[in-house]
């Protein structure tokens, strides 16, 4: 009978084998754990901002957003008090209320565009002045958002532009 000989694989080389498929698992759990804590961090820090803007936004604002201005227009301010424009967004409609000269008695509403999208009751509104069209009567600006929508002046009160006028102001003709 005869005896060979056969090399076997030495022990410690299997358990150093069998030990680093555990490590290289926990480091994938590790990195994976890193990544969901990462995304949690950024989804609770987005939420805050959020919210934090609505807050700044009440403060600013008011519920329903309102904000107001007073100017020189040439409506009806004979006795030396400038007109005051007040804007509201009232259940997602922005309104605009003017008081000629000052004068309550005189009011006159402007409706203005529905607002779409979530929350779109809280969007401020602002108002500003500019000469558009170049007639030399200051012309009322209604900023929602990222967009303007203007209301001409003339004949002594705000009013949507004409398509003509609409295109003379998409031009940029009339500036």
């Amino acid at each position: 009978m005869a005896v060979t000989q056969k090399t076997l694989r030495s022990n410690t080389r299997a358990q150093l084998q069998s030990a680093a498929l555990p490590q290289r698992l926990s480091s994938a759990l590790y990195v994976g754990a890193l990544l969901l804590a990462a995304v949690a961090i950024y989804l609770l820090v987005s939420l805050l901002l959020g919210k934090a803007q609505v807050f700044i936004d009440d403060f600013r604002y008011g519920r329903p957003r309102t904000t107001q201005l007073e100017a020189f227009v040439g409506h009806n301010e004979a006795n030396g008090q400038p007109t005051h424009l007040l804007a509201l967004n009232l259940n997602r409609q922005a309104v605009i209320i003017e008081l000629p000269g000052g004068d309550a008695n005189q009011a006159r509403t402007i409706t203005g565009p529905y607002m779409f999208g979530a929350d779109a009751d809280l969007t401020p509104l602002t108002l500003s002045l500019r000469d558009m069209n170049g007639d030399g009567h200051v012309d009322l600006l209604l900023n929602i958002r990222n967009e303007q929508v203007v209301y001409v002046n003339t004949n002594g009160t705000f009013r949507l532009p004409t398509p003509a006028e609409q295109a003379a102001l998409a031009q940029g003709n009339s500036r």
